[in-house]
């Protein structure tokens, strides 16, 4: 097979005395009997997503290794010392269940440790929230979690977190890159100074589940805590280290651990995928609940910063909600639980995403206080905090099953919200009430919005070049009318720019440049299209509404929508 000449430079290069012989071994056995698998490992290097840097474990530049996270490591160090010159500049590691997770993790601490940074190392996998926590808490700089969140068993990731918990934002991570390009591999800094290396432990742990406690949960009786029954599952991830006790403490007795998936592991033997966006990740899960007649399933992902939601419907039935509508009963719950309290006095606001419900911002006018919205991610969240002081954060999230409660942590946070929704479920029992209707209440008070998500996955190099193209032929041909609905305005966030087309005018969008169009129709639906910042997909993200005037016609105003979105999608011919 032939290499174009700038992948066997790449190779080449890695066939040098900076890189280890078991390396070099490798490599010239790739090179032997692996030529495809060669160009996708050295064809590009990895990039920093919406999540960090994340991809498949092995060798060269486009995969996770100790050489590329070394050259992130020894780039971020140099900026990170330049950036706060005379200071002691601290950081925090975490990693989670994946393989290499832990080994990676002591890499990443040497690198540091050799440029003269005090590490505090989690001794153990720990959830992603608790290192955003734990670096404030600590006083640190910068944090870095090794994880690859829900990806399949091969991948892993780095994520970084900058000084107020939240993960990197520009300029910061403009800056960064930039300083990780100029480097040659072989300055990276290996020999750690094991006297700046300090493991950490229970210590924060505590501190972490008191403040999740703190935020999370409100004026439940004890009682309805007791009463509630609760299905859990770690989905084999981090979480096990921290939602149990954390329900524990909060007075939840009566939590029944699916105990199959509670051993960290990263294979993840019993499911397809450890999303709990997807409904196969929750049988196992489903199945207990049956078994032991649970009002409430909570299902994590591996380093815990989404979940999943499972309750029972009109029929006793147990349904998945969908992340929008977890969001939606969060954001509700709090929102009730400040003006209750007297606290909502207009300095206040909740967020989500550009591609997530608009119901939100009909909550938001509801409760009279500010909606802000970003790009996906919840950087941009914890951006918003950063950047608007004055003002109150009560909770936001996405719609890819991620909420955060309050600002202690400054990421989605799964420790937290599981013990939400808990409260939330605790509270709906005692009123003769499930989580289900509770979400209809609020349908019926402020419209009927359904969301459905479609992804295309689309690996390897032309795997890219078709997403790529997907966009292209998107913005040249844009739709002009979806099941039968104009299209009034296309909003295109690479370009900054929204039109208005009902009177052919156009505006900026004051939003950092992303690869998302959106478009939204005189009916009032909206259809985003958005390739994955740490994914091979690209997602179509569709949103229909209409009004609910009661309970009893929840199920025929339903199937109205599923088929109304059903019409979009064979429209675009998805």
């Amino acid at each position: 097979m032939y290499i174009k000449p700038e992948v066997l430079e790449r190779v080449n290069s890695w066939l040098t005395p900076t890189f280890d012989k078991d390396t070099q071994d490798q490599i010239k056995h790739m090179i032997a009997s692996d030529p495809k698998g060669l160009e996708e490992s050295f064809y590009k290097d990895l990039e920093f997503g919406t999540g960090g840097m994340r991809g498949v474990m092995g060798l060269g530049t486009n995969r996770i290794n100790k050489y590329t996270l070394g050259k992130n490591t020894q780039g971020l160090s140099n900026y990170l010392n330049a950036s706060f010159p005379g200071e002691n500049v601290k950081v925090a590691i975490a990693y989670d269940c994946r393989h290499n997770s832990k080994t990676f993790g002591k890499v990443v601490a040497d690198v540091f440790s050799a440029n003269g940074i005090q590490v505090f190392l989690f001794a153990d996998l720990r959830p992603t929230p608790e290192l955003s926590f734990a670096l404030k808490h600590l006083g640190c700089h910068c944090g870095i979690v090794l994880t690859a969140s829900h990806n399949p068993p091969e991948y892993n990731g780095y994520k970084v977190y900058w000084q107020d918990g939240g993960q990197l934002v520009p300029p910061q991570d403009g800056e960064i890159i930039t300083e990780i390009n100029q480097l040659e591999y072989s300055e990276i800094k290996f020999e750690a100074n094991s006297r700046l290396i300090e493991y950490i432990g229970k210590a924060v742990d505590d501190v972490f589940i008191d403040d999740s406690i703190k935020n999370g949960s409100f004026d439940t009786s004890k009682e309805a805590r007791e009463n509630l029954n609760v299905v859990f599952t770690s989905l084999h991830g981090t979480s096990i280290m921290s939602i149990p006790e954390t329900l524990k403490r909060a007075g939840y007795t009566n939590v029944n651990i699916v105990e199959e998936q509670a051993d960290p592991n990263g294979d993840f033997p019993t499911v397809v995928s450890p999303n709990p966006e997807e409904p196969e990740a929750l049988r196992m899960a489903m199945a207990l609940a049956e078994k032991v007649d649970g009002d409430i399933v909570i299902g994590t992902d591996p380093d815990c910063d989404r979940l999943g939601v499972v309750t029972r419907n009109l029929e006793n039935e147990l349904v998945i909600l969908n992340g929008n509508q977890t969001m939606l009963l969060m954001t509700d719950f709090l929102l009730e639980q400040w003006k209750n309290s007297g606290k909502i006095n207009g300095n206040q606001f909740i967020a989500s995403t550009i591609v997530s419900t608009p119901m939100m911002s009909v909550l938001a006018d509801a409760y009279d206080v500010e909606y802000k919205i970003g790009l996906t991610g919840f950087k941009w969240i914890a951006k918003m905090i950063k950047d608007f002081p004055e003002l109150d954060f009560i909770g936001g999230g996405e719609e890819s099953f991620g909420f955060m409660v309050g600002d202690f942590v400054r990421d989605k946070d799964a420790v937290t919200s599981t013990l939400l929704a808990c409260e939330i479920a605790a509270q709906a029992k005692a009123e003769g009430k499930s989580l289900y209707e509770k979400l209809i209440d609020l349908y019926v008070k402020h419209g009927f919005y359904k969301e459905r998500l479609i992804s295309l996955t689309k690996k390897g190099i032309e795997g890219a070049q078709e997403i790529k193209q997907m966009m292209i032929d998107a913005r040249e041909n844009p739709l002009k009318e979806v099941n039968g609905s104009k299209v009034v305005r296309i909003e295109d966030y690479q370009l900054s720019v929204a039109k208005d087309l009902i009177n052919n005018s156009e505006s900026t969008i004051n939003i950092p440049k992303s690869n998302v169009l959106i478009y939204y129709t005189e009916d009032g639906s909206k259809i985003a299209l958005r390739p994955s910042g740490t994914e091979p997909k690209i997602k179509f993200y569709i949103s229909v509404n209409t009004k609910l005037d009661n309970m009893s016609a929840f199920k025929e105003t339903e199937q109205l929508l599923e088929n109304r979105i059903d019409t979009i999608l064979k429209d675009m011919n998805l």
